[in-house]
């Protein structure tokens, strides 16, 4: 397969679509992850290349004016979040279709570019109440980026009329069953 499908998947923190997409590839569809480049440092038991690319701001902002991203965002001040063409191209090269965890302009401007090469996936969460409810029991952020997410995701769900499909994940499994079957139909049209 020279050049495969992109399967993006966004949402704000707390949706499940992490959850979502790793169920995917637990089933054996044909996808791998692309794994982004970021700007911050590691977190916990994160590796390089592993969870993430990281760079220091300095090296990534060498690759965006070498344009060896399709896409990058400074998601928070001074962290920057991207998709290096190298990553998408080492997929295609396996044979795989490329599946994306991935912010929400992030997913959009992967949508643009691609177009019906592209399947673009909005997860969203019941409420505001639920995502900051599943924040709070991940128990990972201080009280000041839990009220950044929340600021964000609040935004965020206003993108979701700009992805070719929405899945409210208010049950899980109902949620994984759907997209499996939409991204297998994608992949198989």
């Amino acid at each position: 397969m020279s050049q495969g499908k992109l399967i993006i998947f966004s949402a704000p923190s707390g949706s499940g679509k992490s959850t979502i997409v790793n169920y995917l590839i637990e089933q054996g569809v044909p996808v791998k992850f692309s794994i982004s480049a970021c700007s911050r440092a590691p977190r916990g038991e994160e590796k390089h290349g592993d969870h993430y690319y990281f760079l220091s701001p300095e090296e990534f902002k060498t690759k965006v004016d070498a344009d060896e991203f399709l896409e990058w965002e400074e998601v928070y001040e001074g962290s920057y979040y991207g998709t290096l063409r190298s990553e998408v191209n080492r997929i295609w090269a396996n044979g795989k279709h490329v599946i994306f965890d991935i912010d929400v302009v992030g997913g959009i401007n992967l949508k643009k570019q691609f177009a019906d090469k592209a399947l673009s996936v909005f997860i969203k969460a019941p409420s505001v109440d639920v995502l900051k409810e599943r924040l709070i029991t991940r128990n990972t952020e201080s009280e000041a980026n839990l009220k950044m997410r929340l600021d964000k995701a609040e935004k965020e769900m206003t993108y979701a009329k700009d992805f070719d499909l929405v899945i409210i994940n208010d049950d899980l499994e109902m949620a994984q069953k759907e997209a499996y079957q939409k991204v297998t139909d994608f992949i198989n049209g």
